[in-house]
């Protein structure tokens, strides 16, 4: 089954594309800036980063067209929903000692991903509605 791209739907899978894409530049290139002020390591930082380039030529290579596959998007939603849970994993794992700046770096940044799924959600359940 296939949703096609309504303007909600493609708008809001650009934000996630735009966010993610701003937010892999920022970790690629400044994570030996933000790792002493967040009190994060500089590798994590990095590859979190180098993790979202796929994800964001994803998002990309959807917003060109009309229709995508339903389980494309459930996919999309999925991911965002395993960064959400990753990041918060993360601070309550232990394995990491963010200062405040850097706890409030991954929670901020994980909220917004859930706002974003939660968002596309909406837009893929309007979508399917429109067309049914």
């Amino acid at each position: 089954m296939t949703v096609t791209m309504t303007p909600f739907l493609r708008n809001i899978l650009a934000a996630d594309a735009a966010v993610s894409g701003a937010a892999a530049i920022l970790m690629i290139v400044g994570a030996p800036y933000l790792s002493p002020l967040l009190g994060l390591p500089s590798a994590l930082l990095f590859w979190a980063g180098i993790v979202l380039v796929p994800f964001v030529v994803l998002l990309i290579s959807i917003l060109r067209r009309q229709s995508v596959p339903r389980l494309i998007l459930i996919d999309i939603i999925g991911i965002n929903a395993l960064w959400v849970a990753a990041s918060f994993g993360l601070l309550f794992s232990g394995l990491v000692t963010p200062n405040m700046l850097g706890i409030a770096f991954v929670a901020a940044q994980a909220l917004a991903v859930a706002l974003l799924a939660e968002l596309q959600f909406v837009g893929m359940r309007r979508a399917a509605n429109a067309t049914a």
